[in-house]
């Protein structure tokens, strides 16, 4: 391959690119194997998969070059030169200087045309000499790393060459996302789940290319994010959860850190503050916010529907805006996410009443409005969005009144269902969800009449009302939360339960070198790694 400095006469400095070169002067006497891409077990499936002769290498003289405009483009290198050394041990370099022509190199790339199909396609070109990742954003260019991450095998070649090789299977991939909304939500309310469990939750996420995590940050067990004009929240509603623990909260700083941290992934971060009912918390903490006129109390149970708001109240909308000043303030994503299910003590003028106005406190603060499928019952505008997990009446109504809907129908996407009888966490009011059950749907079709662009995408909640530490949550988020990312990325002709089962087998060493506590569901034949293998991931 041609040095570094020959590319950029070759007019490469337009583009942006990550590409990876064959190593040194010896590289003609190293035979390297044929590899087949399309046995690749990669999740999601992309769009369309060629296979060539022959693999690509990847080894200690890699180092990482990016081209573009995009500022962002060296985050995501240094970003898999990390996680490049967290899978084999080498740490490419990014942006180094070599008067060695034939050091491996990766390249970012960026083509700033109108040929994407969308700002989060990219394309793969493997061959020996070369791995090129061309993308029109530096989010593309994310999503892509995380096919590459997949691609690098678990151990090295050893038998190659002097020093250890890890090859890649050559071809082409064109990829690009079914719904640009792929998300999951934590409940953080009911138990309480520390900066560095969202943090490790993000990554996990973020592997399998899912861009939104919606947290659910108050409800009637507990207030979990500092609001300095109200401090009571946090003090009074932050200090207990679920079964009597001592909960605690975000501060403002805690939550700018894990959006900070869910923007490095490219992630976008909804808050949740669900209202007029789940307000328990709030009402202890400020009993002029209550309707239900009912002695209050703080609550450690897990039943719903008691709580509510006094939606006539003028001083409550005054309390709600300065809540949704905050949170907005510290949030970069257009989404404000306002809860209005099971509002079961709320007489339904009321609830109309209360959506409507709430409505115009999001939107003065420069958000959009999202809420569980109840609030299709108020007046609200086109522009707000429905998220269905209950009633697809409500979810109809929704598009109807021209707004868009994300999908989260209890029944297949909740994670806090059990998968089975013996589940040793969750519920299963809504169902039994086994790993398969989880899989075997199409979002474009589950609700009728609704057409596929009036569909944002795809939402997995994770409701904690019986899980109370990260591995708990990881037991009931994985292995599902990997099949709702595939349904939200893959095409419908690319989604196939039989084919998915053979790949999500083998996700197993990323899952043991992550330290993930999944749920290892009997329908699957899980691939362990050898001991050796295992050893080198964790170290």
């Amino acid at each position: 391959m041609k040095s570094m400095k020959a590319f950029l006469q070759h007019g490469l400095m337009t583009a942006m690119v990550i590409g990876i070169t064959s190593c040194n002067d010896t590289r003609e006497e190293i035979a390297m194997p044929s590899l087949d891409l399309s046995e690749e077990h990669l999740i999601p499936k992309p769009t369309k998969m060629v296979t060539s002769n022959g693999s690509f290498r990847l080894d200690q003289f890699t180092r990482i070059v990016t081209q573009g405009e995009d500022e962002r483009l060296a985050e995501v290198a240094s970003f898999l030169a990390g996680k490049i050394d967290q899978k084999a041990g080498i740490r490419p370099g990014v942006n180094t200087q070599t008067e060695d022509e034939y050091d491996p190199i990766i390249l970012l790339r960026q083509l700033k045309d109108a040929s994407w199909a969308n700002q989060e396609a990219y394309r793969l070109t493997i061959s020996r000499d070369s791995l090129i990742l061309e993308v029109p954003t530096a989010e593309a260019a994310f999503r892509g790393v995380q096919t590459i991450r997949q691609l690098i095998p678990d151990v090295s070649n050893d038998t190659l060459a002097s020093h250890p090789i890890w090859p890649v299977a050559a071809g082409t991939i064109e990829d690009y996302p079914n719904f640009g909304f792929r998300g999951s939500m934590l409940d953080v309310a009911r138990h309480f789940f520390s900066v560095e469990d969202v943090k490790k939750y993000i990554d996990l996420l973020a592997y399998y290319k899912i861009n939104v995590l919606h947290l659910h940050l108050t409800d009637d067990q507990g207030w979990r994010i500092e609001i300095k004009s109200w401090p009571k929240l946090t003090e009074v509603g932050g200090s207990t959860e679920v079964g009597g623990e001592s909960g605690g909260f975000f501060t403002q700083d805690d939550y700018k850190d894990i959006v900070a941290y869910a923007t490095s992934h490219f992630m976008t971060i909804i808050p949740e503050v669900d209202m007029p009912g789940h307000t328990n918390a709030a009402s202890v903490s400020y009993p002029f916010l209550d309707g239900t006129g009912k002695p209050l109390k703080l609550y450690e149970g897990t039943r719903v529907g008691f709580s509510t708001f006094d939606t006539r109240k003028d001083t409550v909308y005054a309390f709600i805006d300065d809540v949704v000043r905050e949170i907005s303030a510290l949030t970069p994503g257009p989404y404000f996410h306002i809860g209005g299910d099971e509002s079961h003590s709320t007489k339904k003028d009321d609830y109309i009443y209360f959506v409507n106005r709430v409505e115009k406190i999001v939107r003065k603060h420069g958000k959009t409005m999202v809420g569980w499928d109840e609030i299709a019952e108020a007046d609200v505008e086109s522009s707000s969005i429905a998220q269905f997990w209950a009633d697809a009446e409500n979810a109809t109504k929704a598009v109807n009144k021209g707004m868009k809907v994300i999908l989260s129908p209890a029944k297949k996407a909740y994670l806090d269902m059990q998968y089975d009888t013996l589940s040793k966490h969750g519920l299963h009011w809504a169902a039994y969800i086994p790993v398969d059950t989880a899989y075997i749907w199409n979002p474009e079709t589950y609700v009728p009449n609704i057409p596929k662009d009036r569909i944002l995408g795809v939402e997995a909640p994770l409701w904690s009302e019986t899980i109370s530490n990260i591995q708990e949550l990881e037991y009931l988020a994985f292995p599902r939360a990997i099949g709702y990312a595939e349904l939200s990325w893959s095409q419908e002709e690319n989604r196939d339960w039989e084919d998915f089962r053979v790949r999500l087998a083998h996700q197993t060493p990323y899952l043991d070198m992550m330290d993930v506590s999944y749920y290892p569901s009997p329908r699957i034949d899980w691939v362990k790694p050898p001991e050796k293998s295992r050893q080198i991931l964790k170290d």
